[in-house]
């Protein structure tokens, strides 16, 4: 089995969604052991955002029709895709900010969505091709969001992360939140206290490729 671990915080040994990240793949080797893990650090790393250039991938494939730029961006965004393919789980960290994902998220997701790699167009409509994966969201919000309508509607990080993952065909989504971690010492504390409960049960869920497949 392999796990890839994204991160995307930009605030390094202080970013709780980091926090999450590497508590949920340490629970996740623990309970399966073996279990081959990749990293990928957004913010160290980030690759640029969504451009003309980066769209070389929908043209033919022959490479004598792009430019140096789009063989560039487009080896780049055949590196991510093929990455996130190969692997069995993803475990993402996305702190929200501003009401949504980093943009440095963002720009990793625009590259992984390729029509004819994680998802088609058919005659019955759109077809994700990613199935048989799980996600796991490590979600971080300094204020409280999930416990009122108007809370909800603000927030495009939970709802944008299971919308996308579930175009791609992925069935299992599994969210982990830690919020009101920037409203004082105790609010934070039982922020990190909750989440650290759900991790124990995310982390430790059964998972079946071959049951997340015949779902999608």
């Amino acid at each position: 089995m392999k796990l890839l671990h994204v991160d995307s915080s930009i605030n390094g040994s202080n970013s709780v969604s980091k926090k999450l990240t590497k508590d949920i793949v340490t629970h996740w080797l623990a309970d399966h052991p073996g279990t081959e893990v990749e990293y990928l650090d957004l913010a160290a790393d980030t690759p640029n955002h969504f451009s003309r250039d980066a769209m070389g991938f929908r043209l033919p494939p022959s490479t004598d029709a792009l430019t140096d730029a789009q063989i560039q961006e487009n080896a780049v965004s055949e590196a991510l895709v093929t990455q996130f393919l190969a692997a069995d789980v993803i475990v993402i960290g996305a702190p929200l900010y501003n009401f949504s994902i980093p943009s440095q998220l963002k720009s990793w997701i625009d590259r992984l969505a390729q029509s004819g790699r994680t998802f088609k167009y058919g005659a019955n409509g759109v077809e994700g091709l990613a199935k048989g994966k799980a996600v796991i969201a490590a979600l971080s919000r300094g204020g409280i969001y999930s416990t009122t309508e108007a809370g909800q509607a603000m927030e495009h990080q939970e709802s944008y992360l299971k919308t996308i993952f579930g175009f791609f065909g992925i069935t299992d989504v599994r969210v982990v939140r830690a919020e009101g971690t920037d409203m004082g010492a105790d609010s934070r504390a039982q922020a990190l206290a909750t989440a650290d409960e759900c991790i124990k049960v995310v982390a430790t869920k059964e998972f079946d490729p071959t049951a997340a497949e015949a779902a999608a």
